[in-house]
This record gives C-alpha cells, structure tokens and sequence, in this order.
C-alpha cells in the first residue's frame, strides 16, 4: 500500500478502500466513515457533484446547474463526462437512488 512514483494511491489501496465503502449497511456509518476519511470541505464537494449529477440526467442545463449547486462550469462539465462516460458510477448509483 503507499504512493506510486506519480503520486497516485497504489491500487491496492483504492481496492480496499472501495471493499471499505461496500461494507456499510446504513446510511449512519456511511456518513461516520465520511466523515472520518474526508474533511467537511470534501465531504460538502462530494455531495455536490452528486447533486450536479442529479440535475444535470434531469436534463438540467449547466448554467441552471451552476447556479442551483454552486458548482462552477468546470466541475458541472466533469460531472457530466462522468455520467455519459463508459465507467457509469454516477448512473448506477442515481439508478440504486432511484429505487429507494
């Protein structure tokens, strides 16, 4: 586990850390866990680009976007690569949301 040459966590610890996530059963030790691992900046940016994706597969446009998150054009414009990209996190885990 530890920092490759380019600074980039190993994939080991990316591995665990996502076997981490998985291991919570309740949205209380998913925020405990959170809360632990990022500091509230990070935690308020996660929860934003989350809400970015939200709008944006609403067919929000990114000014509306921008405007009701606060997010600026560059993070609506990443958040949105994401969520029409082949990896598919955002829509997997809006899809979960969804059913809820």
């Amino acid at each position: 586990m530890g920092r490759r040459e380019d600074g980039r966590e190993s994939g080991h610890a990316v591995e665990r850390l996502c076997a981490a996530l998985c291991a919570l059963e309740t949205p209380e030790e998913a925020r405990a866990l959170l809360s632990d691992i990022c500091s509230p900046r990070e935690l308020s940016d996660l929860a934003q680009r989350l809400e970015v994706a939200t709008m944006l597969r609403s067919g929000a446009s990114y000014l509306d976007v921008s405007h009701a998150t606060g997010a600026s054009s560059t993070t609506v414009s990443r958040v949105s690569k994401c969520l029409n990209g082949p990896v598919g996190g955002y829509r997997v885990v809006l899809s979960r949301l969804d059913r809820q």
